[in-house]
């Protein structure tokens, strides 16, 4: 299993690059998003990898960073989406719009990557809306691991919090909810007013439910 390269980039397709590594040439298939944030032939490159095998043919995709893999693999668990439409939809939204989209069910998003249709696209919510919260979570533990991807969300103990009159949500689910909103790329101040608010208002929520409430309540009024 090849899990990252590291090497030159030697040539760039429309939806490809060629990264020479110790004299050795992969064909890395990539996202127009990826590809953008790529650096010119002949500098150094890294990305994360995933080796598809089928009964004619090996090929490599690439990722900026494993957030980003992560998701590539949890679209391709979804029936209908193969490898190409899996990265259609990260090249569109990148990862933390896939995750905004599914955690708020807004397969319209999902719909504007090119090749996939409504039916798709609600099929892609549908399935994953419960999957994304700890793809989501992971993101900042795998950016502490590898450096990759944010950090996990810190909770400003200064930040102002409006008072509840019912129980907070449990508190597992609330760190994991302020981790996956840390990821998504909010302060922790507004994520921690967003998910206290969420979790008074439900105080039997679970991760995701609080996850889609926050973000309700985070996104643009008007």
């Amino acid at each position: 299993m090849i899990g990252k390269l590291t090497g030159r980039l030697d040539h760039r397709g429309p939806d490809h690059v060629l990264i020479d590594v110790g004299g050795v040439g992969y064909v890395v298939h990539v996202s127009d998003r990826t590809l953008a944030a790529l650096p010119g032939p002949g500098q150094a490159v890294a990305l994360y990898t995933d080796l598809m095998v089928r009964e004619d043919l090996l090929q490599l995709y690439g990722f900026l960073t494993l957030y980003e893999r992560e998701w590539h693999r949890l679209l391709l668990g979804v029936q209908g989406i193969g490898a190409k439409a899996a990265l259609a939809i990260l090249g569109t939204l990148g990862p933390e719009g896939v995750s905004r989209a599914i955690a708020i069910g807004d397969w319209g998003a999902v719909k504007a990557a090119p090749g996939v249709g409504p039916k798709i696209a609600q099929r892609v919510v549908n399935e994953l809306k419960n999957k994304a919260p700890a793809v989501m979570a992971l993101g900042g533990t795998l950016g502490q691991a590898t450096g990759d991807a944010p950090a996990e969300a810190v909770v400003d103990p200064a930040a102002p919090v409006a008072p509840m009159p019912t129980p907070a949500a449990p508190a597992s689910a609330q760190a994991d909810a302020l981790s996956a909103l840390g990821n998504l790329g909010y302060a922790p101040s507004e994520a921690a007013q967003a998910v206290a608010r969420a979790g008074g208002e439900d105080p039997a929520a679970d991760t995701p439910a609080l996850i889609r409430a926050a973000l309700k309540l985070l996104a643009p009024k008007g």
